[in-house]
């Protein structure tokens, strides 16, 4: 019997989600549709009644990633820690909300061969450096935030949230155009260098020439000005489509179990790239 995924979304045209997902479903052979819907924040419980509850399971991006909770019926742990869903699960009438994208980065890095150890420093203090910055703390490694000046309040909040969730956590912050000495794993989680400004870097190249391994959580261009710097410098850098496809496998993971090979996914990353080259 078929089964029906979807993702959801306001605005929803951009989304990579449908052909990502649906080569999931060929590689795994599951007999799977995925369309996208575009459901405006004040349609959203209605719905999720009408609609989405009819589903086997759909992913969410925004604006809906909190308010899909309280129509849930059970967060996995890390859904509940991070105060975000990005996938459901509908089973027995039931709907579970998960969170894959930390598990999509610890994937991405994994599978791009970069080890979380030495001086590990996040570019950027939103929520992207949120999740990356408390999966590296879950891990009790020490790291350290890079910001704007302008961040810097922001930065520290941060710091203490974390050490205040994760005791014995290691983080500390620093000013982004001051960043000294060597850099065992650099993360870019800033917007600085995605389409269409794609020539912009986050940092200087003296500073990227001291760094080694890069990656850089942006999708689009699938290889940054960040990224081609890094590896003309002879360093191990990776960009984040990866980051991206891994996350998608994860919930296939949730919704079905279904494993992959990672030759599989690193093509399915080229080809995401190639889709969104076109478009």
């Amino acid at each position: 019997m078929s089964k029906h995924y979807a993702v959801i979304g306001h605005p929803i045209g951009h989304t990579m989600s449908p052909f990502i997902h649906k080569r999931l479903f060929e590689l795994s052979g599951v007999d799977a549709d995925y369309t996208q819907l575009d459901i405006a924040p004040e349609n959203l419980e209605k719905e999720f009644h009408q609609s989405l509850s009819k589903l086997d399971g759909y992913n969410i991006t925004i604006p809906h990633k909190q308010s899909i909770i309280p129509f849930l019926d059970e967060l996995d742990q890390k859904a509940e820690m991070y105060g975000s869903v990005n996938t459901v699960l509908n089973r027995d009438g039931k709907a579970k909300g998960f969170t894959t994208d930390p598990d999509g980065f610890l994937k991405a890095i994994d599978a791009a061969g970069i080890r979380l150890d030495g001086r590990i420093m996040i570019l950027g203090c939103g929520g992207v450096a949120r999740t990356m910055a408390y999966e590296i703390a879950l891990m009790g490694k020490p790291f350290e935030f890079a910001v704007r000046r302008e961040s810097v309040g922001k930065a520290g909040l941060l710091c203490l949230d974390i050490t205040r969730k994760i005791p014995g956590a290691q983080v500390s912050f620093g000013l982004i155009d001051q960043i000294i000495g060597t850099v065992d794993v650099l993360i870019n989680a800033t917007p600085v260098g995605m389409y269409p400004d794609c020539d912009a870097q986050p940092i200087h190249n003296c500073a990227i020439g001291r760094c080694a391994n890069v990656f850089d959580a942006i999708y689009n261009p699938y290889e940054t000005a960040l990224v081609k710097r890094a590896k003309a410098n002879g360093s191990k850098a990776e960009g984040g489509m990866s980051m991206l496809v891994w996350q998608a496998v994860v919930a296939h993971e949730h919704w079905d179990g279904s494993t992959y090979d990672k030759a599989d996914i690193d093509r399915l990353c080229l080809d995401a790239a190639k889709e969104l080259l076109e478009r």
